[in-house]
């Protein structure tokens, strides 16, 4: 198949205005942010040394911070003086999206304004400054009227360079739930669809470059002093803007939106949740991507509607046991502490997701290896990879207790890739999840959990407190309940590991329909 005639190209387009837009929003109102701040501090600090090298200090520390950090950062700082602003003002505010966002992205915009615009006002010759002074100019006037002006076209350059920065670092705002070109790189490397990676990359680069482009008419016109050039530029990023906010801005309010977090099989989930909806005829968006504290959070604070969670990621994670429960303890101890947080469990899906040491078959049945208490001798010969997380969390804990696991090396890598990379003998075991397609892809073995280290991990449907009673919600998602079984998923996760335009999360997500709903 043509690259011209891929479907997934159309499908990428027509993500495009929702992406794009949102993208633009949250860069300019950061860059807004930043220059508000970063002018004014400058200005202050041009002929003040110490003030000088402690602002550039700070800002020079915020750029050694990656940026995806500083952006997760920002969203539990911000849920905390949420609820701090609702229980002493009887106010709150969404800390999920646009706001950590704009924060992280303004903090990212100032070293270059800063240090430009110091730059810029440190340059004016002293011989115009006491021209300006012996003509009878105050200090104030003396800037407004001599010294910005003539440092404008070195502040340029640095605003150039600010908005470069944001552009690309507001593809990173994904997993904190702005929705951003960065959907398409996120949504792209989880699912293997590399139309999606390479369309997300190309959109931001030339995003990036018109900016730069038009920012530059304006320095050029600024140091010409060509009010045409200026005019122009000017217009030029006025109609972008315009041009992009206009689809955001006229998105529906009322929709559900279906969250999902960063592996496929949750983009398939929140596919099928999402066209179930749909087809009752409710309005549905997805945010996707995003963080495992993040999304229950975001759902705890209403901002997302429905999800779905595994009741071990819940039970060790969000709520911080270390004990093993019997699966259907563990699920009536769930559904309480959730109903004490106005969160509805709506039921299970069916399958479980668990964590599970995963091997290749043919290496496993040369070392007799079936068990994790058959690894447990050998593993100190070999190597481990997991996703980002893992190797924090309670299961891994509870792995090495109950079975004194120590392996020669511990390796990170993305979810999707360390499959491959246990098939071609990068690495000896992975920390995979037991509903994995990629298992029968890569012809891997799960080893049997014998001691019952991990927890039981049933997939459920997470209802937000203002859906509690949605009796339209819960009319929609209702047949999905109880009807996906262990294999079927699999199945669902093998057909999103391809590379093709049925590899889709839509696509895969209708498959699953017709599968299930007969």
């Amino acid at each position: 198949m043509s690259l011209s005639s891929d479907p997934r190209w159309g499908e990428a387009l027509g993500h495009l205005p929702d992406y794009l837009g949102n993208h633009v929003r949250v860069s300019v109102t950061a860059l807004a942010l930043g220059l508000l701040v970063s002018l004014p501090l400058a200005i202050l600090s041009r002929h003040r040394p110490v003030l000088r090298g402690a602002l550039l200090g700070l800002a020079s520390i915020v750029q050694t911070v990656p940026g995806l950090a500083l952006l997760a950062l920002f969203y539990p700082l911000l849920l905390a003086l949420a609820a701090l602003s609702l229980s002493w003002f009887g106010v709150g505010f969404s800390a999920f999206g646009f706001l950590p966002a704009v924060l992280a992205l303004a903090l990212y915009s100032m070293l270059p304004v800063l240090r430009n615009t110091i730059t810029g006002l440190q340059g004016v010759d002293a011989a115009i400054l006491e021209a300006a002074q012996g003509v009878g100019m105050t200090p104030r006037q003396s800037l407004f009227t001599v010294e910005l002006p003539l440092a404008l076209p070195v502040m340029m350059a640095g605003i150039r360079t600010s908005a470069v920065w944001v552009i690309g670092t507001a593809t990173l705002s994904t997993p904190i739930g702005q929705t951003s070109l960065g959907n398409y790189i996120f949504a792209g490397l989880q699912t293997q669809n590399w139309v999606f990676v390479l369309f997300g990359c190309l959109a931001a680069a030339v995003l990036a470059l018109a900016v730069d482009q038009l920012l530059a008419l304006i320095e050029d016109g600024l140091r010409l002093r060509s009010r045409l050039r200026i005019a122009l530029g000017g217009v030029a990023i006025a109609c972008l803007v315009a041009a992009t906010l206009v689809p955001s801005m006229a998105r529906s309010q009322s929709s559900y939106v279906v969250g999902a977090k960063t592996f496929t099989e949750q983009y398939v989930l929140s596919a099928l949740m999402a066209q179930r909806l749909q087809a009752a005829g409710l309005a549905a968006t997805s945010r996707e991507g995003l963080g495992s504290n993040v999304i229950f959070d975001a759902l705890a604070g209403n901002d997302i509607d429905v999800y779905v969670d595994y009741s071990g990621t819940l039970w060790a994670n969000q709520f911080h046991h270390n004990d093993i429960k019997p699966r259907e303890e563990l699920l009536v101890e769930l559904k309480t502490t959730l109903a004490a947080q106005n969160i509805t469990l709506l039921g299970q899906l069916g399958f479980e997701n668990a964590y599970a040491l995963v091997m290749p078959r043919k290496r496993a049945e040369q070392l007799g290896i079936r068990t994790v208490a058959d690894l447990a001798s050998r593993a100190p010969g070999m190597s481990i990879a997991a996703d980002y997380e893992f190797f924090s969390r309670p299961e891994w804990a509870g792995l090495r207790k109950a079975y004194g696991l120590s392996f020669r090396a511990q390796r990170q890598m993305q979810p999707d890739f360390m499959y491959a990379a246990a098939a071609s003998g990068e690495v000896d075991v992975i920390a995979g999840y037991t509903s994995d397609g990629l298992i029968a892809k890569y012809d891997l073995v799960v080893l049997d959990d014998v001691r019952h280290a991990i927890p039981p991990y049933d997939a459920m449907v997470l209802l937000a407190p203002k859906r509690a009673g949605d009796q339209a919600l819960r009319d929609a998602l209702q047949p999905l309940l109880g009807k996906i079984t262990i294999a079927t998923m699999r199945e669902a996760n093998l057909r999103a590991a391809g590379n093709d335009a049925t590899s889709s999360p839509d696509a895969v997500a209708r498959w699953l329909w017709e599968k299930i709903g007969k």
